[in-house]
């Protein structure tokens, strides 16, 4: 039991890796127990181990095979790795469009010239694919920091020495907490949050540069080997 609370524990801060580590010590442990199960499916999930994630639901069921929260979790799953698949997909193809866009049609050029622009498109897309993905994270960041001002906005409103319990929530799980102990912990998520979303923008900075010098390269390359 003490290891499914870790497992959830290490789920509420978005560490997955440890969450999945526990839920598996905790299945070691007690092979019966489905809420380790669940705990590991989910844990898999969040970091994009989709196959992984459905193996261990298989193992669930096969203990308890009408256990509905595994049944339910097993479509979601189902449901998030074919999403992902599609968006991986379009996302390389609108990179791919984006790569292409304004570059002279190659089919005059020798195969030396033709790899090495082909190249250049594949880092380019592996460089948008990032841009996008820290761009999401950015987003992350920033809707987690918002919700925490506006949870110590609504606690800072309580009159000093107020005697109402208070519970902070870890994975699906609350804790009661002190009120300082509350405070403390939004101003350091908050902290936290605000400097992700300060390393993230001067990343994504970055990668625009690297962008719009990748789409330059083709052009350039393509431009100089038509002329030739």
């Amino acid at each position: 039991m003490f290891r499914i609370m870790c497992s959830a524990c290490y789920g509420g801060k978005k560490d997955w890796a440890a969450a999945a580590r526990d839920a598996k010590e905790c299945i070691k442990v007690n092979p019966a127990f489905i809420k380790g199960y669940y705990r590991l499916a989910n844990a898999q999930s969040e970091q994009n181990e989709f196959d992984a994630a459905l193996a261990t639901i298989k193992q669930g069921l096969a203990i308890e095979p009408d256990n509905p929260q595994l049944q339910k979790q097993m479509k979601q799953i189902k449901a998030k790795r074919s999403s992902t698949k599609r968006a991986e997909s379009a996302a390389a193809s609108n990179a791919n469009a984006s790569a292409v866009r304004g570059i002279p049609y190659r089919a005059n050029l020798d195969s030396s010239i033709s790899k090495e622009v082909n190249d250049l498109q594949e880092q380019l897309i592996s460089t948008t694919k990032e841009y996008r993905a820290v761009k999401a994270n950015i987003m992350r960041a920033q809707k987690e920091k918002r919700s925490n001002e506006l949870t110590k906005v609504e606690l800072e409103k309580l009159p000093p020495g107020t005697d109402a319990k208070m519970y902070r929530g870890i994975g699906k799980m609350f804790m009661l907490t002190s009120r300082s102990d509350i405070m403390s912990h939004l101003d350091e998520s908050i902290e936290k949050e605000s400097k992700t979303e300060t390393d993230l923008n001067s990343k994504l900075e970055y990668l625009e540069r690297r962008i719009k010098s990748q789409q330059q390269n083709i052009q350039e390359l393509t431009k100089s080997a038509s002329s030739e």
